[in-house]
């Protein structure tokens, strides 16, 4: 298997053996359970479906549970696929993915959304400098975007204009990033380096390649 499924638990730091303290970020990764294994006769492609921490049944719609009790599992509020693993694997319904897979030294990719900052101006998302100073008349336009267009021709904005808006809770995926320790027992995982979104988001381990 090539990867699992974790949540971010936050960042800290840790000693290697030359006395260099390193910036790491602690993942409790998995365990996961194995709820559909796709073939290329059947859904026309090979993929293993994984899923992730326990949640209510209330809060699960009917082909949900029906889905989670072909496995022979409870309900799960986190499912990802995997295309990418070892070849000949023998995974089956409701087999259970642990940290084990990974090897301390190796390197990895993390899938996580970036942190959410809501609607935002120009100047926080784009790095504006405002329109003009605070003299000279100038009133509420220190952090305005200024003109977007000309008037007559085209009567338009064209498209990629950098205005304000939607800012972060975007997709990112951090590579190459080494595993340094891990925790069988707590299902932990700590690799060198950022990961993207707050403490307590979803993030997807996957094999460097």
């Amino acid at each position: 298997m090539s990867g699992i499924i974790g949540k971010k638990i936050g960042m800290t730091s840790i000693y290697d053996a030359s006395g260099k303290n390193i910036p790491c970020t602690v993942i409790e990764a998995g365990p996961c359970v194995v709820t559909q294994v796709k073939t290329k006769d059947i859904d026309g492609y090979e993929a293993i479906q994984l899923a992730y921490e326990e949640q209510k049944e209330k809060h699960t719609t009917k082909a949900l549970k029906g889905h989670f009790a072909k496995a022979g599992t409870t309900p799960k509020k986190v499912v990802a696929e995997f295309t990418r693993f070892e070849t000949g694997h023998t995974k089956q319904f409701g087999d259970q993915i642990t940290v084990d897979i990974f090897i301390e030294g190796e390197f990895i990719d993390v899938v996580g959304a970036s942190k959410g900052k809501g609607f935002q101006g120009v100047v926080k998302m784009h790095h504006f400098a405002g329109v003009g100073q605070s003299t000279h008349g100038q009133h509420n336009r220190l952090r305005a975007p200024g003109s977007i267009g000309a008037s007559s021709w085209p009567s338009r904005v064209f498209k990629g204009i950098r205005m304000a808006g939607h800012m972060g809770r975007n997709r990112v995926k951090m590579i190459n990033l080494q595993v340094l320790k891990i925790y069988p027992e707590k299902n932990v995982i700590v690799v060198k380096g950022s990961v993207p979104g707050p403490n307590g988001s979803y993030v997807i381990v996957e094999r460097w390649s």
